[in-house]
């Protein structure tokens, strides 16, 4: 377990809902990822990401599922693209990452409460 945090801490994350509205395959990855561009709503818009998420996904069903994502982190630069959100998941008994996403549809741009 990692360090205790306050709710203070934890609130300077923003972590938002947003719908996969474009995935494609990211061959230039060091690791077998997808470049996804996630609709975070009004707000925030359109963001980019690249998820490592290829084992257990095709781009064909990640387009209108909707994911999380940390949209406070600064971009990072990977290879030739430029990932703007972190895209949340979980690895499962093989080490692949599984989305985190919301039981029920909800607008993007929801701030995880």
């Amino acid at each position: 377990m990692a360090e205790e945090i306050t709710y203070a801490d934890f609130d300077r994350v923003d972590i938002r809902v947003g719908t996969v509205v474009e995935a494609s395959p990211f061959p230039e990855a060091r690791k077998p990822a997808f470049k996804l561009v996630i609709d975070f709503g009004p707000d925030i818009g359109m963001k980019k990401s690249s998820a490592q998420i290829t084992v257990h996904y095709t781009p064909e069903r990640l387009i209108g599922r909707q994911v999380l994502g940390v949209v406070n982190f600064p971009p990072r630069q990977i290879g030739p693209f430029r990932s703007e959100v972190l895209t949340l998941g979980f690895a499962d008994e093989n080490g692949a990452i599984v989305l985190a996403a919301v039981e029920q549809p909800v607008p993007n741009g929801q701030k995880m409460m």
